[in-house]
């Protein structure tokens, strides 16, 4: 009996990690029916994420942007030149956050934010393979009332980078069903 019990187990975690590892999303269209939001916001950590978060700024479908786990060495001066963001877009549009270390800060951090601004819909840019994870946690702390819109940013992760983020991914679903 504890040996198909096992299995079961043993195949349910295959499945759900080929899932995971095959059907990573992708970047949002810009003609996309609610693809206008009142903010965007990235957490730091992978290529491409401030790059793409920027463009959408750029487009006019958002018009502030948080970027979240900033490293507190980090000076605004020093974002912009590094992303050619002129200082008017920096003054005007764009929030260094400076909490967060991890995955459930960056989420903690980007909800005040969001309710300090009385933002009702909110496009989250991150990489493909750290989305599931990233959207969970803010769908977790974000009212319900909040519209959350994913776009992620394509990469192409290695199989162990896969492997360590499909294990965060059930760890953190554990620890809400745990929480309740």
């Amino acid at each position: 009996m504890i040996h198909r019990f096992i299995a079961a187990i043993v195949i349910i975690w295959t499945a759900g990690f080929v899932w995971f590892a095959t059907v990573l999303p992708g970047p949002l269209p810009v003609d996309v029916q609610g693809a206008r939001t009142d903010a965007i916001v990235v957490p730091t950590g992978g290529p491409g994420r401030i790059e793409r978060g920027l463009e959408v700024l750029d487009s006019g479908l958002a018009r502030h942007m948080l970027v979240s786990g900033v490293d507190p060495e980090v000076k605004p001066g020093e974002f912009a030149a590094q992303f050619s963001v002129s200082d008017s877009t920096m003054n005007c549009c764009i929030t260094l956050g400076y909490a967060a270390v991890d995955t459930r800060g960056n989420a903690t951090e980007i909800a005040d934010w969001l309710d300090a601004n009385k933002f009702r819909s909110v496009r989250l840019v991150t990489t493909d393979w750290h989305m599931s994870r990233a959207s969970g946690e803010l769908r977790h702390v974000l009212p319900d009332s909040v519209r959350l819109v994913e776009d992620a940013t394509p990469s192409a992760p290695s199989l162990a980078t896969l492997f360590m983020e499909y294990h965060k991914l059930l760890a953190s679903r554990i620890a809400w069903l745990w929480q309740g």
